[in-house]
C-alpha cells in the first residue's frame, strides 16, 4: 500500500529573471561612486588659520601635500606643545621632514607644499620647517589661510 501514493512534481522550473541584473548593478555602482567621500586627513593638531583678504585657490589639489602645524590634541580636549603633522602622522624629528618631502617631490615633480599653520604657533617651528623644505628642494610653497570676513 505504501507504493500507491506518488508525489507529483511540477512540470515547470522556477527561474529568477536576470535580464534586469546589469541595470541594477550599474545603478548600484553609480550610486556608490556619487555618494562616496574620499578620506580626509585626521588632524592631530589644532588649527585656527590666520585670515587674509587676497586669497588664490589652488586648482590642482592632487599636486598639493599638506603640512599642519599647531598645538597637539591630547585626550580630554587638552592641548600640548606645537607639533608638525604630515599626512596622518606627527613628525617628532624636524630633520625627517627633509627626507619625507624629498621622496614626495621625486614622485611628483610639480609638488606644491601647503603649510597650514595655527595662528598662535611658534615662529621658530615654522622657520625650522621652512629650512627643511628648502633643503629638500621643495620651493613651491603655499600658506593656507581663511578668508577675512
Amino acid at each position: 500500500m505504501a507504493g500507491h501514493f506518488k508525489k507529483k512534481q511540477a512540470g515547470s522550473k522556477q527561474e529568477i529573471p536576470t535580464s534586469a541584473m546589469p541595470d541594477v548593478v550599474f545603478m548600484l555602482l553609480f550610486f556608490f561612486m556619487v555618494t562616496t567621500v574620499l578620506r580626509e586627513v585626521t588632524l592631530k593638531v589644532k588649527l585656527d588659520l590666520t585670515q587674509a583678504t587676497h586669497i588664490e585657490k589652488i586648482e590642482e589639489k592632487r599636486l598639493v601635500s599638506y603640512i599642519y602645524m599647531g598645538p597637539e590634541r591630547l585626550p580630554g580636549n587638552e592641548l600640548g606643545e606645537d607639533k608638525v603633522q604630515i599626512d596622518d602622522a606627527i613628525v617628532d624629528d624636524i630633520g625627517a621632514i627633509r627626507n619625507l618631502m624629498y621622496d614626495k617631490l621625486l614622485e611628483e615633480p610639480r609638488l606644491i607644499v601647503s603649510l597650514r599653520v595655527d595662528q598662535n604657533s611658534q615662529f621658530e617651528l615654522l622657520s625650522d620647517v621652512q629650512k627643511e623644505l628648502q633643503q629638500a628642494g621643495t620651493f613651491r610653497i603655499n600658506y593656507s589661510t581663511k578668508r577675512e570676513e
